[in-house]
C-alpha cells in the first residue's frame, strides 16, 4: 500500500491534471510508467502509448556503457527487438556520428519509436525503422554493433502481477527456458555483422552462460559477461 501511495504522489507531480481514473489504475496495480505514459531514459523522455516493455534500470545501465563505447565513432548500429526504441534512441542522442536502425516485429511499437524520435528532437536522418521478425527485413545489411534486449524469461516463471497483468507477454517470455529468441539471434547475427563487429545482448541470469557458449560456437572470437549495477550477470558482449 505504501508503494501505491508513493506512485500516486509521483503521478500527481508528473501530471497535475491526473484524474481519479488514473489513480484507480495505479490502485489496480498498473505500472506508474504506463499511467503517466512516459519514462525517462538516459536524458530521453520515452513515450509508452503503444505499451511496449517498460525499459528497466539494468537496460539503462548497459545502454550508457554502449554509448560510451561508441562515442564519436561513425558506426552503424542495429537495435533489435527495439520496443520503445530506448537503446537505439540513446545512441542517436549521445553518439552524434552513428547511424541507427531499429528492428521491431510489432507495427505499433515502430510508430512509437517514430514518435519518440520526434518528441526528443533527434536526428531522423540517422535513423531507419523497419517492421521485422529479428533480422528478416535487414537481409544484405551489415552493422558494426547489434544491440538487443530480447524476450528472455522462461514461460514457467511467476512474475509480479504488475508485470504479468499489464506488460506484453511477447516482450517477456521466450520458450520453456527463455532461450528461444536468444538462440535465434546468436545463430544468425554473424551474417549481419561487419568485420570485427560486436553483439551486445541482454540475457537472463539463468541463461547467460548458455548464451555465452552458443556465441562462441557460432562465430564469436571472444566474449565478455558483464555484471549489472545489482551485481548480477546481465550482459553478453560478443566480438566477431
Amino acid at each position: 500500500m505504501e508503494e501505491i501511495e508513493q506512485d500516486i504522489a509521483a503521478l500527481r507531480r508528473e501530471r497535475p491534471e491526473a484524474t481519479e481514473a488514473d489513480i484507480e489504475r495505479l490502485r489496480a496495480g498498473e505500472p506508474l510508467a504506463y499511467v503517466i505514459g512516459t519514462i525517462p531514459f538516459l536524458g530521453l523522455t520515452l513515450g509508452l502509448e503503444s505499451k511496449p516493455l517498460i525499459p528497466r534500470p539494468e537496460t539503462e545501465w548497459w545502454a550508457e556503457e554502449l554509448c560510451t563505447r561508441i562515442g564519436d565513432a561513425p558506426l552503424r548500429v542495429l537495435d533489435l527487438c527495439a520496443g520503445s526504441g530506448a537503446i537505439g534512441l540513446s545512441v542517436l542522442k549521445h553518439c552524434p556520428h552513428t547511424e541507427v536502425s531499429f528492428g521491431e516485429i510489432i507495427k505499433a511499437h515502430i510508430e512509437q519509436i517514430r514518435e519518440n524520435l520526434k518528441t526528443n528532437t533527434l536526428d531522423t536522418t540517422r535513423a531507419t525503422l523497419k517492421e521485422s521478425d529479428l533480422f528478416h527485413a535487414f537481409k544484405g545489411e551489415r552493422f558494426d554493433i547489434i544491440a538487443a534486449n530480447p524476450p528472455y524469461i522462461p514461460v514457467s516463471r511467476t512474475l509480479p502481477p504488475s508485470v504479468s497483468r499489464f506488460e506484453p507477454s511477447e516482450a517477456l517470455f521466450s520458450g520453456a527456458d527463455g532461450f528461444d529468441l536468444i538462440q535465434r539471434i546468436l545463430t544468425e547475427c554473424e551474417g549481419y555483422l561487419s568485420p570485427k563487429g560486436e553483439l551486445w545482448l541482454e540475457c537472463d541470469t539463468g541463461n547467460i552462460e548458455s548464451a555465452n557458449q552458443l556465441a562462441l560456437e557460432h562465430g564469436a572470437s571472444w566474449t565478455q559477461l558483464r555484471t549489472d549495477q545489482y551485481g548480477r550477470p546481465r550482459l553478453l558482449v560478443a566480438y566477431y
